[in-house]
């Protein structure tokens, strides 16, 4: 099985989007560098920063996101986003009136079930949880290997938290992984066990 790794780019202060959901500058980032981060040539980074990025995308194999995700993003229109195989989401309610059942997208309730379906899904490969809610409902669950983050040098004062509404401890190693790019700090944290 591959790892489980919480990941989103982050305010300074933990937020993932502000009260509205918007990400504001959390993403300036990806277009902050003249190296392209995929074949759409939209994003592009610092070096340093592609190389780290493009290695983690290319392990993935899964993600697991919430239903709010999914309905914000309208289901990125059937598709995974950045090439990646599928993706779970976290939902109480039934697919979408109208969605292709064929399309790669599994809905499930609970979030034992989304990594055990995400691990079947994946395989060797790593599965990614978004930040947010849904992610800090399975570190809750002591499920998560890995944190990561992209910290972005702004302070939003409020919004969506990085880690939801965790309400316990949870212990992580010493970052293994500082990587200063253009606009963003890249840090790899393992979750203690």
């Amino acid at each position: 099985m591959g790892k489980v790794v919480m990941y989103s780019s982050v305010s300074v202060d933990g937020f993932v989007a502000d009260e509205n959901d918007q990400p504001g500058p959390l993403f300036d980032w990806l277009s902050s560098g003249d190296v392209p981060l995929d074949e759409s040539g939209e994003l592009k980074v610092s070096q340093i920063s592609y190389d780290y990025t493009r290695a983690y995308w290319d392990q993935i194999g899964v993600t697991i996101v919430g239903r709010h995700v999914f309905d914000l993003t309208d289901g990125w229109d059937g598709k995974p986003p950045g090439g990646i195989d599928h993706v779970v989401v976290v939902t109480h309610r039934p697919m979408p009136e109208g969605w292709d059942s064929e399309a790669p997208f599994h809905f499930v309730d609970g979030v034992e079930a989304a990594v055990a379906k995400a691990q079947e899904l994946a395989g060797d490969r790593m599965v990614e949880v978004a930040a947010g809610d849904v992610g800090g409902q399975v570190l809750a669950a002591g499920l998560i290997d890995e944190v990561r983050m992209d910290v972005v040098p702004v302070v939003f004062g409020s919004g969506k938290r990085y880690f939801g509404s965790v309400h316990a401890q949870h212990l992580l190693e010493d970052p293994d992984v500082m990587i200063q790019g253009n606009r963003v700090l890249h840090l790899r944290y393992r979750v203690r066990r």
